[in-house]
């Protein structure tokens, strides 16, 4: 069952019923406490990179990961994606496997068996970070720019997987942003003061196929994402006139009468409709026709470096 993130989470300082519910936070932090007694494999015929984050959805992973596959697959790494499998989360996967190589199974270290079998030499995980299983050789943080740290608090008080503190043992922070011009100085600050040695990049999201819309149309927009705002400030700010918004639940599974339903509204008011990528692949095929997704694709800047980053870690003899 995917339940709705709820909005205290992302106050900018904690609400009395994030206090309220802060004791059970307890469970969290023994679960991490016991978590890092783990003893993690390290797989040494394998380079591994792990992309994912420590605020509970919405920060860009899968993205990401994409775009550092498709960015190492033309420098010639022999190259996989790997994808733990969730009967609930199928849209990631599917969206990997159209996108990309990808192994998918029950466990990582699974995964990465499977990854040696077929000769890859390196593999990136969407997701994955709270595994007690592997030692990966390099570990990604996403963020989004606007949610950030949301209001600090752990699970169920607050949107963490983990305290800010955790940066320490990580590589690498990637910020996901929409504008450009947002001050993130005072989150680097904290971060640098937790990890003076982790690395900090930009993306910054791009409509790949933007000439198949119209300024001019009005849109009906439907999305069961992590961060379903986010999807809606991208459309904004490419000037997409949204006239009504229909959000579900995190990996929310369409039904036909849901999209039957959307269609309906979208018929009555003339507008077209417009969905995510990872939604889109969910919706069944006999409705497609009168659904549009956005193609997303992430820029990275200082791209050079990132990837200089990446090669200084995963070309070192294990």
């Amino acid at each position: 069952m995917n339940l709705k993130k709820p909005k205290f989470w992302d106050l900018k300082k904690p609400n009395y019923l994030a206090y309220l519910l802060l004791p059970l936070t307890i469970l969290i932090k023994i679960n991490i406490f016991i978590t890092n007694l783990y003893p993690k494999k390290k797989f040494n015929k394998i380079k591994s990179i792990c992309v994912g984050n420590i605020y509970l959805g919405g920060t860009g992973k899968t993205p990401t990961t994409l775009k550092l596959y498709q960015l190492l697959k033309d420098k010639n790494y022999n190259i996989v994606n790997g994808k733990k499998y969730y009967s609930n989360q199928q849209d990631e996967y599917l969206l990997l496997k159209n996108k990309s190589q990808v192994i998918s199974s029950k466990n990582r270290k699974e995964i990465m068996k499977q990854a040696l079998k077929k000769n890859y030499k390196l593999i990136i995980f969407d997701d994955g970070l709270q595994d007690k299983t592997i030692d990966y050789n390099l570990k990604f943080v996403c963020f989004d720019s606007k949610n950030l740290i949301g209001n600090g608090f752990l699970i169920p008080a607050g949107p963490l997987r983990e305290e800010i503190n955790s940066l320490r043992k990580y590589d690498c922070v990637i910020f996901k942003n929409i504008d450009k011009n947002v001050d993130l100085n005072e989150i680097i600050s904290k971060i640098k003061n937790i990890n003076p040695k982790i690395q900090i990049f930009h993306t910054y999201v791009k409509i790949k196929n933007i000439e198949k819309f119209k300024k001019s149309d009005q849109y009906l927009i439907f999305s069961g994402i992590g961060n379903s705002k986010s999807f809606k400030e991208i459309l904004i700010k490419n000037d997409f006139n949204i006239i009504e918004e229909k959000i579900f639940t995190d990996h929310y599974n369409y039904k036909d009468k849901d999209i039957l339903r959307i269609t309906e509204i979208a018929e009555k008011k003339n507008m077209r409709i417009i969905t995510t990528e990872k939604d889109y692949i969910k919706v069944p095929n006999y409705l497609r026709k009168k659904i549009d997704f956005v193609d997303i694709e992430l820029e990275i800047s200082e791209e050079d470096k990132l990837i200089k980053f990446i090669e200084s870690i995963i070309n070192e003899k294990s």
